[in-house]
């Protein structure tokens, strides 16, 4: 069963809507035993790295994750911040992240940018995959996805990263390490494409 972790943070109900016009079953996890039989984990996002790491620490859930995640190898996919959490450290703030990932989050430089407003990198924009994934099936790369963010993942070793977005430069906008997953774009706000790719998680 899919669980949404409930730490404060994020577009839960976008989320549930989509796998329920799917009608794939996914329920949300409001505290940690609730996690137990969970066969994919969705961390969402939204707000700042320290305090959606604040929240995520407060509601007990980082054992947890811990154990299923990298000791049980459930699948995970982290959205926006919730991505952004899987790294090691962020520019953004002072708290550690999870580091699922190998990496850190840092701010797009606005001295690369010729026009203003540079920040955030709001709206649609394309991604181009790096390597072939099945949680990528069906997507229209082109037409990408909705996006809303200032700071970017960047990953240790390039291994990691599933696909790339050009805004100043070219980003992570999305990760991958074994069994845990990142999407810096909103795919609960990227129509069709998002509810493909949350359909494509769901069978993996």
């Amino acid at each position: 069963m899919i669980k949404i972790v409930n730490y404060g943070s994020g577009n839960i109900q976008a989320i549930l809507n989509i796998y329920k016009q799917l009608d794939i079953e996914c329920v949300v996890a409001e505290n940690p035993e609730q996690l137990g039989d969970a066969t994919k984990l969705i961390l969402p996002g939204v707000g700042a790295f320290d305090e959606t790491m604040q929240e995520l620490l407060d509601s007990g859930f980082q054992a947890e994750l811990n154990r299923l995640v990298l000791e049980n190898k459930i699948p995970v996919l982290g959205v926006c911040v919730g991505m952004q959490i899987l790294a090691k450290r962020s520019d953004e703030g002072k708290l550690q992240g999870l580091g699922f990932i190998d990496g850190e989050v840092k701010k797009f430089d606005s001295n690369i940018f010729e026009h203003k407003p540079h920040l955030p990198h709001l709206g649609w924009n394309s991604i181009e995959p790096v390597k072939r994934h099945p949680i990528f099936d069906n997507i229209g790369f082109e037409e990408g996805f909705y996006f809303l963010h200032t700071y970017y993942f960047s990953c240790s070793s390039k291994d990691d990263i599933l696909a790339t977005t050009e805004y100043g430069l070219e980003f992570s906008s999305a990760v991958n390490h074994e069994n845990i997953f990142g999407m810096q774009f909103h795919p609960e706000k990227s129509h069709s494409n998002g509810i493909q790719l949350f359909k494509n998680f769901a069978n993996l």
